[in-house]
């Protein structure tokens, strides 16, 4: 969908996107606060910020309830949700063109205008605790948060964030609200049809009554490489395993799509080096890598679920095709094929109005970079060979490492696999 993009600075120090998609008739909305898990006071009520993430559609200065507020914004059809991650809190809604000031307004009201309660906070406790409880049952949860940790992160796993629910109280609640919610601390983005609308939607965004504070900094962490570690399921019948990389510096863009490029040729479809090696020969129904980069170091990533009887020859194709990029066997046909392919997906990126929001919340919310959605292909497709090799060998020399497994089966499995990878960095070295 056609569209172009208008960066605002309020009054009040907020920042955000209006999104002009002429003829939409939807408009979408994300407000973003750097005010996640990792923002909390204290590790010991790490599930504070989740909590009050759950509890911000609940009683406010117009409603007494959270039922009041649902029926009131979905009765024409709006959709309204938030999610927290280490570092964010995030409020998105859409809804029809013609109800985008009534949705904006009752917006306001929930971010603005909470007023916390204990039975609430008891409710959404509870849906917490069920919440993270039922990822104990999906290996994957299970597997990164720890990857994250013993890598040096200072993250807690599900069963860890946990405990921290019944310590949160009313009062952390509270200050977790008036020390994240300020008006510099806020980013959005809003969606739609903007012909005669951005001046009352800043006006709008202008009156909202949050005090004025300061846009909060990522914290840093120092990784460091590990031994492998299994989490012992007995009841499983096969593994689910993770491996990352990590390199201590942000990738730049451009490394970031070689990267991109080189994940296709080894896991992006099923005719890939990896992936289609493995359907072929029956060893492993899936396996991702992908690449990622924060403010302070970037991750390249290999996982799947696999029987332990297939584990080791997929680990053998693992380093087979690791190997051989790292040593340039890469060819110009199939760089190329994956040049298409990423040009495909991001054209393919852009046909709803949420779409398109979400598409430039991935890195405005991160670092206020806006991305240009029309020179996307153009970067894609200056991808080279050279920049692929050089960014994949310095996550090896980087040798700062770890594999992690959820299953059955045993350490000595992981111990065996981890030799298998290790052949990778002694190259290197």
């Amino acid at each position: 969908m056609k569209h172009t993009v208008h960066e605002v600075t309020l009054k009040n120090g907020s920042r955000g996107l209006l999104i002009d998609i002429p003829g939409a008739t939807v408009m979408s909305f994300q407000f973003h606060f750097r005010a996640g898990n990792r923002f909390v006071r204290s590790g010991e009520i790490e599930q504070a910020a989740h909590i009050m993430e759950h509890m911000a559609f609940g009683a406010n200065a117009q409603f007494k309830d959270g039922q009041a507020y649902e029926a009131e914004f979905t009765k024409n059809g709006a959709y309204h949700n938030a999610y927290t991650s280490d570092h964010s809190m995030v409020y998105l809604s859409d809804c029809a063109d013609f109800e985008w000031e009534r949705i904006l307004d009752l917006k306001q009201v929930a971010i603005t205008k909470p007023r916390f309660n204990e039975e609430e906070l008891k409710a959404e406790a509870g849906n917490v605790r069920n919440e993270l409880n039922g990822y104990l049952n999906k290996h994957p949860r299970l597997l990164w948060p720890k990857m994250q940790q013993v890598l040096g992160e200072a993250t807690l796993t599900y069963p860890e964030a946990i405990k921290t629910i019944s310590n949160v109280t009313l009062r952390d609640i509270r200050e977790h609200y008036r020390r994240t919610h300020t008006s510099e601390n806020m980013r959005f983005i809003i969606a739609g049809r903007m012909y005669r609308r951005k001046k009352r939607i800043i006006e709008m965004l202008e009156s909202w009554d949050l005090p004025r504070g300061e846009r909060l900094n990522i914290p840093i962490d120092e990784v460091h490489g590990a031994d492998p570690f299994l989490i012992r399921r007995s009841e499983s019948s096969n593994i689910t395993f993770g491996w990352s990389m990590v390199v201590p510096r942000r990738l730049s863009d451009s490394e970031l799509d070689a990267m991109s490029s080189v994940n296709h040729v080894l896991t992006g479809t099923m005719h890939s080096r990896i992936f289609g090696a493995a359907r072929k020969a029956g060893l492993a129904y899936g396996i991702f890598s992908e690449t990622s980069a924060n403010e302070h170091a970037s991750s390249w990533d290999f996982g799947a679920e696999v029987n332990l009887d297939t584990i080791e020859p997929l680990f053998d194709i693992m380093v087979r095709e690791v190997k051989a990029v790292l040593a340039g066997d890469i060819s110009e046909e199939e760089i190329e094929q994956a040049k298409q392919y990423g040009v495909g997906r991001h054209q393919m990126g852009a046909q709803t109005v949420g779409q398109i929001n979400r598409w430039y919340a991935d890195r405005y919310f991160f670092d206020g970079h806006i991305e240009n959605y029309d020179n996307r292909p153009t970067a894609i497709n200056a991808v080279t060979k050279r920049r692929i090799v050089e960014t994949a060998r310095e996550f090896i020399n980087a040798n700062c490492w770890l594999l992690g497994g959820v299953g059955s089966g045993d350490k000595a499995l992981l111990d065996s696999l981890n030799a298998k990878l290790s052949t990778l960095f002694e190259d290197a070295a």
